[in-house]
């Protein structure tokens, strides 16, 4: 009587593969993320979304993602919910803005 095992060594299937495609994916979760709360923070809650959508476009970047662009358009928009709050903040000399 015979006994044979067969394992299968396809990269797909190993762990750490699957580390890296989580990794991955949670990247462009990230950059994503990062675009619509920039995007939403142009009209609201600047002062909360600005630095956050400048974070999570940070660690997009930093962890590969695959979507650069959406993490740069974040980045972007992170920066511009900032700008808008301290034009706001100049002109009516407090921390919020209404019209």
């Amino acid at each position: 009587m015979e006994l044979t095992t067969s394992t299968s060594t396809s990269a797909n299937t190993t762990p750490a593969a699957a580390r890296r495609r989580n990794a991955a994916r949670d990247a462009d979760g990230m950059a994503v993320a990062s675009f619509v709360l920039g995007l939403v923070g142009l009209l609201a809650l600047n002062v909360v979304l600005g630095p956050l959508s400048v974070v999570l476009a940070s660690a997009a970047l930093l962890r590969g993602t695959t979507r650069r662009g959406r993490a740069f358009l974040g980045l972007g928009l992170g920066v511009a919910d900032l700008l808008v709050l301290l034009a706001f903040m100049s002109a009516d000399n407090t921390l919020s803005w209404s019209f």
